[in-house]
């Protein structure tokens, strides 16, 4: 590998890296280059003469890292909470399906998981430029969702992981068939602009690209750390949610590493022991209220605090070898994706105050609390 290769792959590969981290703050634009970048990246590299060995794992992964990223963002900017819902289905529902798919290397699981999540993000973030997604009933989500996923990423899914099909191969030998399909598309925009636009109704706001505002009532660390307080619980359906998406993203990612020493269940056992103390932490720092604003400073102690338990286990269970890269590697996905929840779950619970979160015998005797 050239000098050249090198940096273009480090460029791209930290671009998938940090453009999610923009989705909280710019769903729309940076959700659409985290896309784009998932499109364009293996085309970058053999434009360059290179293939990176076991990108495809990789890509997978990426995949769900940056899904991840605007699932917890809609726990920040949503404000209608059917389609947060719908949004969480969709996003556990697909990384159950990439799990399985990574354990079993079956790609029809794709099929039957679809990415449809990451569409209805897309198309809730367009809809919220000129309109209040508020104001939609839970019908139209539904529909929405369900138009997404028959005649869009089903015939996709098939598209690339069962017919297994390139657009770039296909176009080279019929290359008749771009100028037709660009074609179709414009008449089509063209026929859905003249019937559709008379029934578009009139804009609730200007053009809205940035996030929403966070709620009076929760845009300060004193705030939050109020909440957490009177409504946080260790044991809690929100602490299982995080257990099976920093377990399963980290299962995932295992895939992908090299060197990898520990089984699937020992990895996912180790991630929930770790994710069930960081809520403890958190739900200290909050009640004694020492949380700060800033996202770095919390970043940097939760990975620092991460790293001190991490050892402290590597110790009690005697000293044996340990891959430092692979393991702070996991310590920083760990850290990110709990920051980011405990930081955006508070926000959704002060806009929804029914869906504040409960223990799990509370949880149980009120099935109606969604979370």
């Amino acid at each position: 590998m050239t000098a050249s290769t090198m940096a273009v792959f480090l460029v791209v590969a930290g671009a998938r890296f940090l453009v999610p981290l923009l989705i909280p703050r710019f769903p729309l634009p940076a959700i659409v280059a985290a896309l784009v970048l998932d499109a364009v990246d293996q085309t970058v590299f053999q434009s360059f003469g290179y293939d990176p060995p076991g990108y495809q794992g990789y890509d997978k992964a990426m995949d769900v890292y940056y899904l991840a990223i605007a699932y917890l963002a809609t726990m920040r900017n949503w404000t209608s909470q059917p389609a947060i819902r719908i949004a969480r289905f969709l996003y556990f529902y697909r990384l159950v399906g990439v799990l399985c798919f990574e354990l079993t290397d079956w790609r029809p699981l794709l099929l039957i998981f679809p990415n449809t999540f990451e569409y209805f993000f897309i198309a809730y973030e367009i809809l919220r430029l000129g309109w209040d997604p508020a104001r939609r009933s839970a019908r139209f989500w539904v529909v929405t969702t369900a138009s997404i996923w028959i005649f869009v990423k089903l015939p996709q899914e098939w598209w690339i992981h069962i017919a297994r099909l390139d657009v770039t191969d296909l176009l080279g030998e019929m290359p008749w068939l771009g100028p037709v399909v660009a074609a179709a598309a414009v008449v089509l925009g063209v026929v859905a602009w003249l019937v559709a636009r008379p029934h578009v109704p009139a804009r609730d706001w200007s053009w809205r690209v940035a996030a929403e505002r966070l709620p009076l009532a929760m845009d300060s660390a004193d705030e939050r750390d109020e909440w957490i307080a009177a409504n946080g619980r260790l044991r809690s359906v929100a602490t299982i949610e995080k257990v099976v998406l920093v377990g399963f993203l980290s299962v995932i990612f295992a895939k992908v590493l090299p060197s990898r020493e520990a089984t699937f269940a020992g990895l996912f056992f180790s991630v929930a022991v770790f994710v069930v103390l960081n809520a403890a932490i958190s739900l200290w720092f909050a009640r004694e209220s020492r949380s700060t604003e800033s996202v770095l400073v919390t970043f940097g102690l939760r990975t620092l605090i991460n790293v001190g338990l991490m050892l402290a286990g590597w110790q009690m269970g005697g000293g044996g070898d340990l891959n430092y890269v692979n393991a702070f590697f996991f310590i920083l996905l760990l850290s990110l994706i709990t920051l980011l929840d405990d930081r955006y779950r508070p926000v959704y619970g002060a806009r929804f105050p029914q869906a504040r979160p409960a223990g799990l015998r509370e949880a149980v005797a009120e099935p109606g609390i969604s979370r």
